[in-house]
């Protein structure tokens, strides 16, 4: 039988190795603790544009946001009714989901996937929003009747697409997007960039004249002009110009677009951040800075 000094020796081995073994795991927690950046728990924000819907909220990226604003634009240069808006949205989501594709079934090309071999147009002027909204409002407007028939028979008797009734899936959230785009619903589209995009508007020098330029190509209007124009029937020209402005916001660097009593500063901080605030009315005109 073993002795009692030897199991109290033994004891003590084993006390000995287990407070040796606790120090090693103490001593590397607090390396890892001191050394090791901590994991960001934080996920970083993408850039991105909310649409406040008639029946809610709706995200789109900001490429989408950018061309369904330049495509319901286009349609207060021909004066067309918000019907219009309505079949043109529902063609673009069924064909090129509002990205301004480079490539397509054949040869077609670009937010409506219209073909050069049907005489839609060269490349390059099929590539260019404005150039295919207007060509696809022109078709439109030389389909008798168009106004009264169904959203995908309308769309279908421009595009001759190989599906037509493809088309009526998107109807619904076409007409909600028409009245935010077309101004309708005043400031109800807002967009917000990562740390980086927000820190390239703010150092770069905002060109408003070339976004004044290119507003009055895509509106048939000088946005200068507010408030003495008078919109045509398509919407409210001054606020669909004001959100036409917010989704271009990084391509002209802006920082700020102000329209009547509200502004919107370009921010990092998601939609909640970059939401529209109230200031002094600017009585009508559309300020960009």
């Amino acid at each position: 039988m073993p002795s009692k000094r030897r199991r109290i020796s033994a004891f003590v081995k084993i006390l000995l190795s287990l407070t040796l073994a606790c120090g090693v795991i103490v001593a590397g927690a607090y390396y890892v603790l001191t050394t090791i950046e901590p994991i960001d728990t934080e996920p970083e924000v993408e850039p991105g544009c909310r649409l406040q819907l008639s029946d809610g909220k709706y995200d789109m990226e900001v490429a989408q946001a950018v061309n369904a604003a330049t495509i319901g634009g286009v349609a207060f240069s021909r004066d067309l009714p918000q019907e219009a808006v309505t079949v043109a949205y529902a063609t673009v989501w069924q064909e090129s989901t509002f990205y301004n594709l480079e490539y397509g079934d054949r040869d077609s090309l670009g937010l409506f996937q219209q073909r050069p071999s049907q005489e839609w147009g060269e490349p390059d002027q099929i590539l260019d929003p404005v150039s295919s909204s207007a060509s696809f409002y022109d078709e439109l407007a030389e389909v008798d009747g168009w106004r009264e028939l169904p959203v995908y028979e309308a769309a279908q008797a421009v595009q001759r697409s190989a599906d037509g009734f493809a088309y009526d899936q998107h109807e619904g959230l076409s007409k909600r997007m028409t009245e935010v785009f077309t101004g309708t619903r005043g400031p109800a589209v807002t967009c917000w960039y990562d740390a980086e995009g927000v820190d390239e508007i703010r150092d770069a020098a905002s060109d408003t004249e070339a976004a004044h330029t290119e507003m009055a190509r895509v509106f048939g209007t000088d946005p200068t002009a507010l408030p003495e124009v008078r919109g045509p029937e398509t919407g409210d020209l001054g606020w669909a110009m004001a959100i036409w402005a917010v989704t271009h916001a990084d391509e002209y660097g802006l920082s700020t677009v102000t329209y009547g009593d509200q502004r919107w500063h370009a921010t990092d901080g998601g939609p909640g951040t970059a939401a529209w605030t109230t200031v002094a009315d600017t009585e009508g005109r559309l300020l960009l800075k």
